[in-house]
């Protein structure tokens, strides 16, 4: 079967099932007809999608229209807190998980990126030069400098408020502007260039001990954070330029929802580093326990991102090899209703 040109085909009647199941007015009695007709139908083409291996964005779309269409046809109303609840043990780690090369990537360059720019400043006072630093770097760089001050000068909870606002409009502009691809770069850039001079700076000075002290406890998670942002930003850059089976506007409004689940969910993993930042940073705990809070909120981050991210991603495999074989089963769909295994994948 030719998905892009079966996707083509059926594509206005997903969107008419579409447009009937999110009509706000009553529907009257030849629409409801429609309505549940067309459920029918899109039920069946799903499980005929998911035995062919078809994107899972474009799975996952389709899968959302039949919910919202059955909501209707049984006149349910959504709850909301399982709403949320499905976002967060669903959606939000298989999106992250299935940007995980694109992230990662970027991870490495950054980091690599950096740590290079730091050596780089710590052991040359040309590089010092030719950046533009200040011969004199005392203030920034010794014990109560501005370095730490940064840290303890406000309110705790107002500078956790800040940076948590700081930080949510950094992945937010790497994550939309991705689209453009040459501004999240440079966003990205920027992050790793202060970072590597700050600890080119602190090195030289003979600081890295502060330097870990303070970046460490939030910055693991506020870095991964960032990472996610940007990566998923240049997977949605990078759609424009290949969308594959797709049309360009399809692909990139598949990808703009996958990018819209990742940017909701890094706010509340940039509300914690922001927590950490403002309260646990700055405060008189031994810097090892300090380190140690931060790393155990970065190591559960990715075990949420990997293990369960993991898990969604390959139960919505086994579906699809389930319906597949469900498929060449003698009777079907006469025999099984393609409801029935579409169902599994819209509940």
């Amino acid at each position: 079967m030719d998905l892009d040109a079966y996707t083509f085909v059926h594509r206005p009647t997903w969107d008419r099932l579409d447009r009937l199941a999110s009509q706000r007015q009553r529907l009257d009695g030849a629409e409801a007809d429609e309505l549940v007709r067309l459920y029918r139908l899109a039920s069946q083409q799903l499980a005929r999608l998911q035995t062919r291996s078809a994107d899972p964005e474009l799975l996952a779309g389709l899968s959302a229209v039949l919910t919202r269409a059955r909501g209707r046809i049984l006149g349910a109303r959504i709850d909301t807190v399982r709403e949320i609840g499905r976002f967060f043990t669903h959606r939000f780690p298989e999106a992250v998980y299935r940007a995980a090369p694109w992230w990662v990537s970027v991870a490495a360059i950054f980091l690599l990126g950096s740590t290079a720019l730091a050596a780089w400043v710590a052991n040359s006072e040309a590089a010092r030069r030719h950046l533009g630093l200040d011969t004199n770097t005392d203030s920034l760089t010794r014990p109560g400098g501005e370095f730490e001050t940064y840290y303890y000068e406000h309110p705790h909870d107002a500078f956790a408020a800040k940076v948590w606002t700081n930080n949510a409009w950094v992945a937010a502009m790497a994550l939309f502007t991705g689209i453009l691809m040459l501004p999240a770069v440079w966003l990205i850039l920027m992050n790793a260039v202060n970072l590597g001079i700050s600890a080119g700076l602190m090195a030289e000075a003979g600081r890295m001990d502060s330097f870990f002290g303070y970046i460490l406890p939030h910055g693991m998670l506020e870095l991964t954070a960032i990472f996610v942002a940007g990566g998923a930003g240049l997977k949605l850059g990078w759609t424009l330029i290949d969308p594959g089976r797709e049309s360009r506007a399809r692909a990139l409004a598949r990808q703009g929802r996958a990018t819209a689940v990742i940017a909701l969910g890094l706010t509340g993993v940039l509300l914690v580093s922001g927590f950490i930042e403002g309260f646990v940073t700055p405060s008189g705990l031994p810097t090892a326990l300090r380190i140690a809070i931060g790393a155990a909120a970065e190591l559960g981050f990715l075990f949420y991102v990997f293990a369960r991210g993991r898990t969604v991603v390959s139960a919505q495999r086994a579906l699809d090899a389930g319906v597949e074989e469900a498929e060449h089963m003698p009777g079907y769909p006469a025999g099984r209703s393609p409801e029935v295994v579409a169902g599994v994948a819209t509940s």
